[in-house]
C-alpha cells in the first residue's frame, strides 16, 4: 500500500491522470464511497459523458449549475465539466474545494477572449456596460459589469437601461441572436465555440428531407444561417424541456450530443438524432468535456486533486459580476 510520501511522489513523478487502477475496481462503486466519506457533490454539465451524468448529483446547464455550486453545503465540489465552470464554482464557493478531473478541460469560446486583449478592447468604449457570457475565464470576469448564460441572457440584455451601450463578449453567434430577441444594438466581439460551429446546413437539410416529421432545435451558439431554420432555439436545459413537452417524435439536435442522453431518459418513445459535423469526425463532441472520464473522476475525489486555486482578487472582483447575474435570473424567475 502506498504511503502518503509515496503518493506525493508518483502525482509528482508520473502524473497523477497517469496512475495505475485495477481494472476489476468498481468505479461507480468507489465513487459513491469517496462521495459519503468526503462529503462531496459531482456536478455534471449535460455536455459530459453519458457514465458521469448518471453518477452525478446534479446535472445541468451553465446557469443550474452556477446556481447549485452557490447553495451546496458539500464541503467538496468535483465539477465534471470544463475549467470555466469550475473556476464559477470557486468564485462562487471560496471556502470550498473545488476539483476539476482534468484541467486540460478547456474551452474555445473562453480561450477565444484572452482577458488582457478584452482590457484594451474595453477601453475604447469606456462608457458601455459589459456583459459576458459565462463561458469565459475568472479573469475575463472580473472586467464584465454582469455575466449572463444563455438560459437567461434575453433578461440580462433587457435589464440593462436602453440609453447604456453594450459590449458582448466572447460569443459572436450569441450575440446576433440577443441582438434579433431584444432589439439592441451591442459591440460584439469576435469569439465562437468550435462545436456549435461545426454543424452542416447541407446536411441537415438531407436529414429534414429523409425526416419530414422531425423538428431542426439548436442552440444559440449556433451560426445565424442554422438558426434561421430552427423550429425552435434555447439554452441546452431549454432544448431538453422542450422535448419533453413537444408532441413531435422526432428531432435533429443542434448543440452538443452529450443531452440527448437526458433526452432519451426524459422521452424513451422520442426519435434524437445529432445534428451532423460539416466531416466526418465527432466534431459535435466537445472534446475538452470528454476529456473527462470515470477513471479521471475517481483518480481526482480519492486524492483531491487537481484543486482549482484562484487569488483572492479574483475572486473578489469576478464575484460581483456572477451575483449580478444570479439576481436578474432570481427576479425572472429562472
Amino acid at each position: 500500500m502506498n504511503t502518503l510520501f509515496d503518493t506525493d511522489i508518483a502525482l509528482e513523478t508520473k502524473g497523477y491522470l497517469d496512475l495505475d487502477i485495477d481494472p476489476d475496481l468498481d468505479l461507480v462503486e468507489e465513487i459513491n464511497k469517496l462521495k459519503k466519506e468526503k462529503n462531496a457533490i459531482i456536478l455534471a454539465h449535460y455536455y459530459q459523458d453519458a457514465d458521469i451524468q448518471d453518477i452525478a448529483d446534479y446535472i445541468g446547464d451553465s446557469l443550474g449549475l452556477s446556481q447549485e455550486a452557490a447553495a451546496t453545503d458539500a464541503d467538496m465540489i468535483v465539477f465534471a465539466g470544463v475549467h470555466f465552470m469550475a473556476e464559477t464554482a470557486k468564485i462562487l464557493s471560496p471556502d470550498k474545494k473545488v476539483l476539476l478531473p482534468d484541467l486540460k478541460a478547456g474551452c474555445s469560446l473562453a480561450d477565444a477572449c484572452p482577458a488582457p486583449v478584452f482590457r484594451k478592447f474595453k477601453e475604447k468604449y469606456p462608457d458601455h456596460v459589459v456583459v459576458s457570457y459565462v463561458n469565459c475565464t475568472a479573469e475575463m470576469k472580473t472586467l464584465t459589469d454582469i455575466c449572463c448564460t444563455s438560459t437567461n441572457a434575453v433578461q440580462v440584455i433587457e435589464s440593462i437601461p436602453e440609453d447604456k451601450p453594450i459590449i458582448f463578449a466572447p460569443d459572436i453567434n450569441l450575440g446576433r441572436y440577443l441582438e434579433k430577441k431584444t432589439g439592441r444594438k451591442m459591440v460584439l466581439w469576435d469569439g465562437s465555440c468550435m462545436v456549435h460551429e461545426i454543424f452542416s446546413a447541407e446536411k441537415i437539410a438531407k436529414l429534414l428531407h429523409q425526416h419530414p416529421e422531425a423538428e431542426l432545435i439548436a442552440h444559440p451558439e449556433c451560426e445565424e444561417h442554422l438558426l434561421s431554420h430552427a423550429s425552435f432555439i434555447a439554452s441546452t436545459t431549454g432544448l431538453l424541456k422542450y422535448t419533453q413537452r413537444s408532441n413531435t417524435q422526432t428531432f435533429i439536435v443542434a448543440t452538443e450530443s452529450g443531452i440527448i442522453h437526458q433526452m432519451q431518459k426524459a422521452s424513451p418513445h422520442k426519435t434524437f438524432i445529432p445534428a451532423p459535423p460539416n466531416n466526418t469526425c465527432a466534431c459535435n463532441e466537445c472534446p475538452h468535456m470528454r476529456r473527462n472520464t470515470l477513471e479521471k473522476l475517481y483518480i481526482c475525489m480519492k486524492y483531491e486533486l487537481p484543486e482549482i486555486i484562484l487569488p483572492d482578487h479574483i475572486i473578489r472582483d469576478a464575484r460581483a459580476s456572477i451575483d449580478r447575474m444570479l439576481e436578474v435570473s432570481a427576479k425572472a424567475g429562472l
